[in-house]
């Protein structure tokens, strides 16, 4: 594992893949905490994580009494839950069974008077370990933590960039926490055919929502390259989109991919990335007949 030479920070997915493990299922816990409180909108959006100064965050929750946010903080390593009741209670972050943050957590919660019903059970994972019970994910890197949210950061940052040059239905930049990536949406407007489902330990109904509309979706995830890797792919898929993406498409997971590694070492890896987002949307919205001229500024 390296550490931040450049703004792009460095860090081999072999190199944490047991403390990735344990963050996902507490970010799964934190973002089930949300979803218990949050009202729904539509394709999930009320579930996600957001990257801030500090790490990721919930953003406000209402619930009863006013407002809850939890956030993961890197810089501090820490978990820390505040009300605005004026109520603040913290998990220290630190090699532990995801039993353990589970129960420390829930605790924590309820000192601040709050006892969320959620499933606790993880979701798009093939081996789903209740979270009460999983004694086998307790390795955590503070280290490989930090270097993991600034490269969100990074990706936050050119994706929002992105973003700014559509006009049409678009998500946030938002962190899901089922797989684990930072993702971007753009939709045509237009519905789309029922998803078959198909994802580990995931209701059909929730990739029915999530892909009720024809869309281009982006993202990176730390997966997919020896440092993680950027994504893309388009719902439903347009023919021809392959050929047309073919510099990046990749025939084993199905969609593009652009390694983390390529965007970090390339001269200008804002630009790389960039190609990269409007290369694959400029095929998903030609090949499907997106009204581009009515959608993007």
């Amino acid at each position: 594992m390296t550490t931040i030479t450049n703004a792009w920070p460095r860090l081999r997915t072999a190199d944490w893949t047991e403390t990735r493990d344990t963050l996902h299922m507490w970010t799964q816990i934190v973002g089930k905490i949300r979803m218990a409180y949050t009202p729904s909108a539509n394709h999930w959006w009320h579930v996600t994580l957001y990257p801030t100064a500090r790490g990721l965050t919930t953003s406000a929750v209402p619930y009863d009494k006013g407002v809850l946010d939890i956030e993961f903080d890197f810089v501090d390593q820490r978990l820390r839950m505040r009300t605005s009741e004026g109520g603040s209670r913290e998990v220290v972050l630190e090699p532990k069974p995801v039993a353990t943050f589970y129960g420390e957590t829930l605790e924590a919660l309820a000192a601040l008077g709050l006892e969320p019903s959620i499933h606790p059970v993880p979701n798009e994972v093939e081996h789903a370990i209740p979270f009460a019970q999983d004694d086998r994910n307790s390795s955590y890197d503070g280290e490989a933590a930090r270097l993991f949210w600034r490269q969100l950061l990074q990706a936050e940052r050119v994706m929002s960039r992105f973003r700014s040059e559509f006009v049409g239905k678009a998500s946030p930049v938002h962190f899901f926490w089922g797989a684990m990536d930072l993702a971007y949406t753009r939709f045509s407007g237009r519905a789309a055919p029922q998803h078959p489902g198909g994802v580990p330990n995931c209701p059909p109904s929730v990739m029915h929502e999530g892909y009720s509309h024809e869309l281009a979706s982006f993202g990176f995830w730390p997966g997919g390259g020896a440092e993680g890797a950027f994504y893309a792919y388009a719902y439903p898929e347009p023919p021809g989109y392959r050929e047309r993406t073919e510099a990046y498409f990749d025939k084993t997971l199905q969609e593009c991919v652009l390694p983390y590694e390529t965007v970090a070492e390339s001269a200008d890896p804002d630009a790389t990335l960039l190609e990269f987002l409007h290369v694959t949307y400029g095929a998903a919205a030609d090949l499907a007949g997106w009204d581009r001229s009515s959608v993007e500024a």
